[in-house]
């Protein structure tokens, strides 16, 4: 049984459906927005060997003309070298305005796909159907693609929004547990930053969710993108309460930019890292009370995920290192640090102007370099 979300956007409102099954579904649901009878699919080897024969007999079933581009999987893909040759491969395909991409992956083929619709010949549709827990629970929701620089994760992109996500639950099997504990880290946060009772719940049953027990998985991912899809509703562009969904993702993404964005160290356990440091942070700062951060941790422990600099590959860390990283974050303003911090486990808040000495300081205090 699937469950249908809105994220409503007035005339740009889209659907996420998520349940067990929707990939042999896809042709019949995919097929009324697809002006010309026909998608370009995006996808990875991984995904495309496990998956791939499955989604495109699906399309062809509904009548659909399908082509499908097979990218290298990892970081490395979302980059400008990335961008050009898929946009080089999807104008050799011919696709016109009225056309449309689907993106069949995890976050990274999802944001790149993304942020080449909406550049290809000034913007067309595209459509997500996201294969990790990850994608599922965060990426593929809220209409942010962007591609990584060597300066820094996502620092070039747009807000492009998905004409409809379908989360299939059955494929997240094919996945290594790693990157299911990656996924939790996304979940975990929703309820850090904002439903205390959704984290209760989380607690209890981290355990069903990550072995991907089907009515534990299922409440768990609906919760996450009913609150995704809530907060882009209100705050499409990250000007207010989106900002929210940020928790962790400074110390996260200098914590990726220091390891070089690969296989040492996943999206989703920086964040969950981050997560646990943000609320560590926020207890030295006396805005939480250390009882706080220590649950925090504990959850985030509970789905398999590093708590600390020295769970993560190449640690010890220099802290000035990591500072750099952060000033160079797409959420710094005039060079001033930002962070997502929190008064108490489902109460975060925007932080702007945070001292890089005070930062400089917890960093070396949780075992960085001075």
């Amino acid at each position: 049984m699937s469950r249908s979300i809105t994220v409503g956007l007035g005339a740009r409102a889209y659907e996420i459906e998520i349940g067990p099954g929707l990939l042999d579904r896809a042709g019949r649901r995919l097929a009324p927005l697809l002006p010309r009878g026909r998608t370009v699919v995006v996808t990875d080897r991984h995904v495309a060997d496990h998956h791939g024969e499955r989604l495109a007999a699906a399309l062809e079933a509904g009548g659909i003309a399908v082509d499908m581009i097979v990218l290298d999987p990892g970081e490395g893909s979302k980059s400008f070298a990335g961008l050009a040759d898929l946009t080089d491969q999807l104008l050799a395909l011919e696709l016109d305005r009225g056309d449309v991409i689907t993106a069949f992956g995890g976050g990274v083929v999802g944001d790149l796909t993304g942020f080449a619709a909406a550049v290809y010949k000034r913007g067309i549709d595209f459509i997500q159907i996201p294969t990790t827990l990850l994608a599922q629970v965060d990426s593929s929701v809220g209409g942010k693609t962007a591609i990584d620089t060597p300066r820094g994760k996502n620092l070039v992109g747009a807000f492009h929004q998905p004409r409809l996500v379908l989360a299939d639950l059955d494929v997240l099997a094919t996945l290594p547990q790693r990157e299911i504990h990656a996924g939790y880290a996304e979940i975990v946060k929703y309820g850090l930053l904002g439903d205390l009772g959704f984290f209760e719940w989380l607690e209890t049953h981290a355990a069903s969710v990550t072995a991907l027990e089907v009515e534990a998985l299922a409440h768990a991912v609906s919760r996450s993108v009913e609150m995704k899809a809530e907060i882009v509703a209100e705050d499409e562009r990250e000007t207010g309460r989106r900002a929210l969904l940020n928790l962790g993702h400074t110390f996260a993404h200098a914590l990726e930019s220091e390891t070089g964005y690969g296989e040492a160290l996943l999206h989703g356990e920086a964040v969950g890292a981050g997560c646990a440091l943000a609320f560590r942070f926020s207890a030295a700062l006396g805005l939480c009370s250390p009882a706080e951060a220590d649950r925090a941790g504990r959850a985030i422990a509970a789905g398999g995920l590093p708590t600390r600099l020295d769970q993560i590959a190449g640690a010890p860390f220099a802290a000035e290192r990591l500072i750099v990283h952060m000033t160079q974050d797409k959420k710094a303003e005039a060079g001033q640090l930002t962070f997502v911090l929190a008064r108490a486990i489902g109460d975060a808040f925007v932080a702007k102007g945070v001292d890089a000495d005070a930062v400089r300081a917890f960093l070396i205090s949780e075992g960085a370099l001075a």
